[in-house]
């Protein structure tokens, strides 16, 4: 009996601790459930105030140039916007332009092209108090020229999200440097403008502030991460901005939207109040760079921030004014160049743009000689000694071509992308061991090179696939790892002969991510396509001149208003 009440006793504490690990189980999960569930909720809360905000600021703009136009029946603000930016200074500077009416043309133009394409993060009101005091700044190069900034640029009292959540209600407590060199320049900027998420990818969208399109086509992307601002520029909605570029954030969308981008130097331009999501990054740097409809601009707002305003305010930038000599140099250059840089084949719109390009500066009297672009890869594939840590990443390169396809298959589920995986990490970590850029500017002088001339990624993407595909940024980051000065020049469009060439494109592997470019560059007739001119560390002002020579030869002045 005693043992039949004790065993009962013990059936009953199982049941309790049992119905009580049970109530805690459920009890955790509910917990957590709605801890999640708040958090989502604060997560929406936070993003619904900066979307409001946006919103705020975007009717609160549209109000300003509504009134504007009251005060000013009569005045026709269209013709202003169609103005290259050499003409828009000549004229303000004369006086048949006022900076008031041009601010407002470009803030009308912005608001309707943001309408379309989803462009801008925030518009800067201040611009219209800047007007009061824009006079005693009438010397300056870009007097009344309104000029946008990329969104991770500080400017004072407005936030810097990098398209993240953790950066929204952080608002700048001061300008950056090359927004206060550029505003005693004259300049009045008046917009900022979307970035994809954390700045880390080529498409331009965030959970923030959504996806920005393509001005030639809505149905392709525009670009990142400087793509708000390629969007806004080719669009017609400012007529000169600031990107930054670490691996082609400025040349990407530059390409993508028919207009003109420049990656100087890195340090040439302070990065002082230019904001990321990733800090201490030593051997690839930032820059930050122009972005605009023509060379000619670019150089001008070069010219305008190589000043000692900028070096007096971080003097950590070396004291070197923009070289006017140099860049309006009218020599016969010699150029070197490449067509496939042994990674990804070239589509057959880049092909052709890039070879129409180098017969055209033949023409032209230029000397142009292959460089061959073994030696830009030559140094990551062998050569050097091979740290253990990345002994496995760097041995398929000699694996036969047939096991890397296989690899490629079977890994396919588990690596997103298996190139980028080995070819970016294998030069960052080699780059100390094997003197890879020395070796590189050896093999320029040997061939007494000026410039060099090689494709650029394009035509634009379908949305989706730049996340899949960041090993064809193999013809962008070279060159910020190099720290070579790099700009892109639109010089041609897609045709339906391109477009027909695809089916047959087989890429330099045959693999799936050569399967996936083609499906990314589809459907582009009729969108801009670029190539790359590049010359050596410091020599921005030569790379300028060169950028100038190609878009001369090619005919290809007002280029985003000829391709869209």
């Amino acid at each position: 009996y005693e043992s039949s009440n004790a065993g009962q006793l013990m059936t009953d504490m199982n049941r309790e601790w049992t119905s009580l690990v049970a109530t805690l189980i459920c009890g955790t999960v509910v917990t957590v459930t709605f801890l999640k569930w708040l958090g989502h909720q604060k997560v929406q809360k936070k993003i619904q105030r900066a979307r409001a905000r946006r919103d705020a600021g975007l009717s609160q703009a549209q109000q300003t140039v509504q009134e504007f136009k009251e005060k000013n029946p009569g005045l026709d603000l269209s013709p202003i916007v169609d103005l290259p930016l050499a003409k828009l200074t000549k004229q303000i500077r004369a006086g048949s332009l006022q900076p008031d009416a041009v601010l407002h043309a470009y803030m009308d133009k912005a608001l309707e092209v943001n309408r379309k394409l989803n462009c801008s993060t925030d518009v800067l009101m201040e611009s219209v108090k800047q007007l009061s005091e824009i006079e005693s700044h009438r010397d300056g190069l870009l007097y009344g020229v309104p000029i946008s900034i990329k969104d991770n640029i500080a400017y004072k009292g407005h936030d810097c999200t990098c398209g993240v959540l953790c950066k929204l209600d952080d608002p700048a407590v001061m300008d950056s440097v090359v927004v206060t060199v550029l505003k005693r320049q004259g300049a009045i900027p008046f917009i900022k403008t979307n970035v994809p998420q954390g700045l880390l990818n080529y498409e331009c969208s965030n959970p923030i502030y959504g996806m920005t399109v393509n001005p030639c086509n809505l149905q392709k992307t525009c670009g990142g991460s400087s793509g708000g601002e390629a969007a806004l520029i080719g669009g017609g909605g400012s007529i000169l901005g600031l990107g930054t570029d670490i691996g082609g954030s400025i040349r990407i969308p530059a390409s993508f939207c028919g207009i003109c981008g420049f990656k100087p130097t890195s340090n040439r331009i302070s990065l002082r109040g230019a904001n990321s999501c990733v800090k201490g990054i030593k051997s690839v740097t930032s820059s930050i760079g122009p972005m605009a409809r023509d060379v000619e601009s670019l150089a001008l707002c070069m010219r305008a921030l190589l000043c000692e305003d900028m070096f007096t305010l971080d003097p950590t930038v070396p004291p070197l004014p923009f070289n006017q000599q140099l860049y309006e140099n009218t020599d016969r250059l010699r150029i070197g160049y490449y067509e496939n840089d042994g990674y990804l084949q070239p589509s057959p719109s880049m092909a052709r743009a890039f070879q129409e390009t180098k017969k055209l500066l033949e023409q032209a009297g230029h000397t142009v000689s292959t460089f061959n672009e073994n030696e830009l890869n030559s140094c990551i594939k062998s050569g050097g000694p091979v740290d253990p840590s990345v002994q496995s990443q760097i041995m398929p390169y000699s694996f036969p071509r047939f096991v890397k396809k296989i690899l490629c298959i079977i890994l396919k589920p588990i690596v997103s992308d298996l190139y980028c995986l080995y070819i970016f990490i294998v030069i960052y970590t080699l780059t100390e061991e094997i003197n890879y850029i020395h070796q590189v500017i050896a093999e320029w002088k040997e061939l007494e090179l000026d410039v060099l001339l090689c494709p650029m990624l394009g035509p634009a993407y379908n949305f989706s696939y730049c996340g899949k595909l960041t090993s064809a940024l193999s013809y962008t980051i070279l060159y910020n790892l190099l720290n070579f000065p790099v700009g892109t020049v639109p010089v041609t469009t897609v045709t339906a002969e391109d477009e027909a060439k695809l089916s047959h494109y087989r890429g330099n592997f045959g693999d799936i991510w050569d399967k996936l470019f083609v499906k990314a560059v589809r459907g582009g007739v009729g969108l801009p396509v670029a190539v790359q001119c590049v010359s050596l560390p410091w020599q921005d002002e030569l790379c300028l001149r060169f950028m100038r020579e190609v878009e001369n030869v090619c005919a290809y002045n007002k280029s985003s208003n000829k391709t869209c």
